[in-house]
């Protein structure tokens, strides 16, 4: 542990001339975290030392440690396990390195050593692919900081509820390294909150079916929620839709965001497009659209509306979708306007 008392204490010179030696601006470092500069003890050459080592030149160390300051607080022993247990997963060290450049937090932080090494040795028994875990550990770190007992304990929760919801043995395996790859931060939740969310689907008359479904579309998101807002958001789309409860299930089927944002983003949404001139008639028909936030919606309106596509009397099927499939719509829209019309059996006309 560092202290981070800064009004006694004064900057350590020999740390100061070793970074001011390597180039890095320390008056950022001042700016944003000055605690590290007054720790009597700092393994500043050292730790450049193994990053040069690593193939990083005089700039990416300078970055390096402008964005990670804290990591010449690392001892070089602590350095050197953590680059062996990541190159555990990286093609090589041109990789790693890269890594360390774009996401130094994630590597120097080292106090959960064990704890990584166990989970990485998890996932690659799961059947995870290493590029898929150098991912998780960039993006998603403090899921390695879980003890492996933890993590497991989600896993088996996940692939037990996915058999009794009706799931093949044969596909589970598939199922559970696509959600994980989807949204690894379902490690971080407990197996209670997921017991009672599928509880919550099961008592609101979904079917195993139904809820295997929303498991899959939700992408992990059903382990983030809780019956309340669910109870709130289903409520307010009910009266909003002026539907039964049937209805509102197909509805939920369809646009599982009906479940999982909360009510104030909902009516956000639905005045947005409201205010494009569109019906909560035609939202109905195709829910989707409120996966997608006002600035979204009213950029691609926008873009449509050059080309003469009127969404407030058509469908919003154009609307839905990720960027990429939007920018498809988009052009196939766009080809059909400035296709000219051709009528291949009309006579020709020759003149004499």
């Amino acid at each position: 542990s560092y202290t981070t008392d800064t009004k006694s204490r004064e900057e350590n010179k020999k740390t100061i001339e070793s970074l001011y030696s390597l180039s890095v601006d320390i008056k950022k470092i001042r700016r944003l975290k000055e605690w590290v500069l007054l720790q009597d003890v700092a393994y500043v050459k050292e730790i450049a030392g193994i990053l040069q080592d690593m193939g990083a030149d005089e700039t990416a160390v300078a970055n390096i440690l402008e964005r990670c300051p804290e990591a010449i607080l690392r001892t070089p022993e602590e350095i050197n396990s953590q680059r062996a247990l990541w190159q555990l997963v990286c093609q090589n060290e041109k990789q790693l390195i890269k890594l360390i450049e774009q996401f130094p937090e994630s590597f120097f932080t080292t106090k959960y050593h064990q704890n990584q090494k166990a989970n990485i040795t998890f996932f690659q028994e799961l059947g995870l692919k290493n590029n898929i875990i150098t991912r998780f550990l960039t993006s998603a770190p403090n899921i390695f900081y879980n003890p492996v007992e933890k993590n497991k304990n989600v896993i088996e929760t996940l692939q037990r509820n996915y058999l009794n919801l009706g799931g093949s043995d044969a596909n589970m395996k598939i199922w559970i390294l696509k959600l994980l790859s989807q949204n690894p931060f379902i490690l971080l939740n407990n197996s209670t909150t997921i017991q009672d969310n599928l509880e919550f689907l099961q008592k609101n008359d979904f079917t195993d079916h139904e809820v295997l479904q929303l498991l899959s579309k939700l992408k992990g998101f059903i382990f983030q929620l809780n019956s309340t807002t669910m109870q709130k958001s289903m409520h307010f789309s009910k009266n909003v839709f002026n539907c039964s409860d049937q209805e509102l299930k197909e509805l939920v089927l369809k646009c599982p965001a009906l479940l999982y944002y909360s009510v104030p983003v909902l009516e956000e949404r639905l005045e947005g497009l409201r205010k494009e001139g569109i019906s909560v008639a035609q939202i109905r028909k195709t829910p989707m659209v409120l996966e997608l936030t006002t600035q979204i919606v009213q950029y691609r309106i926008k873009k449509l509306s050059a080309l003469g596509y009127d969404v407030k009397s058509g469908n919003l099927e154009s609307l839905n979708g990720t960027k990429k499939d939007f920018e498809v719509t988009y052009g196939k829209i766009q080809s059909k306007k400035e296709r000219p019309i051709f009528n291949p059996v009309a006579p020709i006309h020759i003149e004499d």
